[in-house]
């Protein structure tokens, strides 16, 4: 039965915190890659930023509905707003990235993966061991496992 240090990518391009958006776009482009684990000096994850949290960034605002009651005015979807505010003007990628990351271990079955993968719909899958990152989970990784071919 393969496991996740079978099929997965060893040499992971990642990211700090600190990391210009500018710089990240281009590391998505120059690897191309759709997405990088955002790690501390110790290579611990702390988070996950995507092309996706890229896009969000520039699109547009939602401005919140707001309806009246008797003599009050209620605004409905304003909890989002502070958080879509936030992304759209951030600068570095820890104001962007996803910090409630999805890890697995590098002994983690490639069932349970891509179980872990569908369900939550999670595009990178961080793999650690004793809580570093030693590589990283795509679905391209696990179509190479179920086709027989070895990990980069």
């Amino acid at each position: 039965m393969l496991k996740a240090k079978d099929i997965m990518t060893r040499d992971v391009i990642t990211v700090k915190p600190t990391t210009n958006i500018e710089d990240l776009a281009r590391i998505l482009i120059k690897h191309g890659i759709s997405g990088a684990p955002v790690v501390d000096d110790d290579m611990n994850v702390i988070g996950i930023v995507t092309e996706n949290d890229l896009i969000s960034k520039n699109k547009r605002l939602h401005i919140p509905t707001i309806f009246r009651l008797f003599d009050a005015f209620i605004p409905i979807g304003t909890s989002k707003l502070e958080v879509e505010i936030k992304k759209m003007a951030a600068s570095i990628v820890g104001e962007i990235c996803t910090r409630d990351v999805v890890t697995v271990d590098d002994e983690t079955p490639m069932e349970d993966i891509a179980t872990i993968i569908t369900e939550k719909k999670i595009h990178l899958l961080p793999v650690v061991k004793e809580g570093k990152l030693v590589g990283i989970i795509g679905k391209k990784d696990i179509i190479r496992g179920i086709a027989g071919e070895a990990s980069e």
